[in-house]
């Protein structure tokens, strides 16, 4: 499978990439809105695999290049992007098998950071409205630390929740989720539901800012 991470240059993108390329056999490709730059992280990326002793091939390309390739598209950038991104490549990704958000709206005031969803109730929401017909539509990924999964060093022991409407692409996303190592996947209901997963995100940065050693905090269900 071909998993393309537009704006894969940033935090969530990188640690997703890392991860895949270590714990799959999946082909990673990066994806920037300028294209040299995405080649450079790809080769970052490569080097930082190599450190832990993985030897794989990471791609870098224009991020219309990179949906253009992919079976699986994940839009790994701020939630304030994720529109302009969808239209600028939805007529590359109208054969993909799903897209996958795992952004999140906030805000930040002096008391912390707060759930600011869009009009569409949440980004995922949001991104099922921007998506070409028939482009099915996945939230995922939205409570992780993307430090600590970036952290190759670092076992994992945590969930990530899983919301869509189409069976067959939230059965994608699930078992995408569940070849990282110590990363299980939960389905939590429909698209719908997104907002409730997605406000969970600054409550746990608000933890992390507030309680000394949850720098990395992350949920997992018992």
């Amino acid at each position: 499978m071909r998993i393309a991470l537009l704006g894969g240059t940033g935090d969530i993108g990188q640690a997703l990439a890392l991860r895949w390329a270590r714990d799959t056999d999946h082909e990673i490709l990066v994806g920037s809105r300028d294209p040299e730059k995405a080649r450079n992280k790809a080769d970052e990326y490569e080097t930082e695999l190599d450190s832990v002793g993985v030897e794989c091939e990471v791609k870098g390309f224009a991020n219309e290049m990179a949906a253009d390739r992919a079976d699986v598209v994940v839009l790994a950038v701020p939630a304030f992007h994720v529109r302009d991104l969808v239209e600028s490549v939805a007529d590359r990704i109208e054969d993909a098998d799903v897209l996958v958000s795992p952004a999140v709206g906030m805000d930040r005031d002096e008391e912390g950071f707060h759930y600011k969803p869009p009009k569409a109730g949440s980004v995922t929401e949001l991104v099922a409205d921007a998506a070409p017909e028939g482009v099915p539509v996945v939230g995922a990924f939205h409570n992780l630390s993307a430090d600590r999964l970036a952290n190759l060093d670092v076992e994992l022991d945590l969930d990530t929740l899983v919301v869509g409407d189409d069976g067959d692409a939230v059965e994608t996303v699930v078992e995408l989720a569940d070849q990282i190592d110590g990363l299980r996947a939960l389905k939590a209901g429909g698209v719908a539901n997104a907002a409730e997963v997605e406000s969970m995100t600054p409550l746990l940065i608000n933890l992390a800012v507030e309680n000394q050693g949850m720098h990395d905090v992350g949920v997992k269900f018992e």
